[in-house]
């Protein structure tokens, strides 16, 4: 079984279609998108429409929440906003139908954050400005109890990772395919996992693409934050807005 795993594309289709060019020069036995599909300064409308073209086994993430009700953040984020006004109805109730957490038969649990928060980081501790701390071995398996699926894929950090938990279940996150924080790669992210004879496998790619017109695309849409986020992908999540 070869499973394609994206996460956090944030609207940002030149990076989404470079992802899907790689992509297509192999084979998957599913496609799975973990959530914050559309959040993003670029082409939220064109995002959705790739995404929901694919047939993939989609989730929810927490921008995905806000793009739908901004009101449900103490203080709308912008982009989130600008993301609803791009969107069309179909794009929205699309968007309003992905569950929380889903999964690939009995092998792979899909969570954003946490299988329990879709706002909690997993496998690494939120940023704190440009820098971030490991959880303890404890902390990502307590998140872990009662999913009893080999691989478990979660999101949200945009760090690509992957670990194995003392009884072996595998736990990896893709990163992000639309924006690159405080790691220094504007590449595109994404995984691939595949159960092989050995056991499940991971291989965390990154795609270079044309992150400049990104940027400039974000930086005209009135979020230059986005821009240096983007071009780079050494900026903090303080910068974007």
């Amino acid at each position: 079984m070869r499973v394609a795993v994206l996460s956090d594309v944030h609207g940002n289709v030149p990076a989404l279609d470079a992802v899907l060019e790689d992509m297509a020069r192999q084979s998957f036995d599913a496609v799975v998108c973990l959530g914050d599909h559309v959040s993003g300064p670029i082409d939220p409308a064109g995002a959705a429409e790739r995404i929901m073209a694919l047939g993939a086994i989609s989730i929810r993430g927490n921008h995905d929440r806000w793009v739908l009700d901004p009101s449900r953040r103490a203080e709308p984020w912008s982009v989130d906003v600008f993301a609803r006004e791009c969107l069309g109805a179909a794009h929205l109730d699309w968007l309003g139908s992905l569950p929380a957490t889903a999964s690939v038969g009995d092998a792979v649990f899909l969570c954003h954050g946490t299988p329990a928060d879709d706002e909690a980081a997993w496998l690494d501790n939120f940023y704190n400005g440009r820098t971030t701390v490991l959880p303890s071995e404890a902390e990502v398996a307590r998140e872990a109890v009662g999913i009893v699926h080999p691989v478990i894929l979660c999101g949200h950090t945009h760090i690509a990772r992957t670990l194995r938990l003392p009884d072996g279940r595998l736990i990896a996150n893709p990163g992000s395919v639309g924006m690159q924080l405080v790691r220094g790669t504007p590449d595109a992210h994404y995984a691939v996992i595949e159960k092989r004879r050995g056991g499940w496998q991971t291989m965390l790619i990154g795609v270079p693409y044309d992150a400049e017109a990104a940027a400039r695309m974000a930086e005209a849409n009135g979020f230059p934050g986005w821009g240096e986020a983007i071009r780079f992908g050494w900026a903090g999540p303080e910068t974007l807005g």
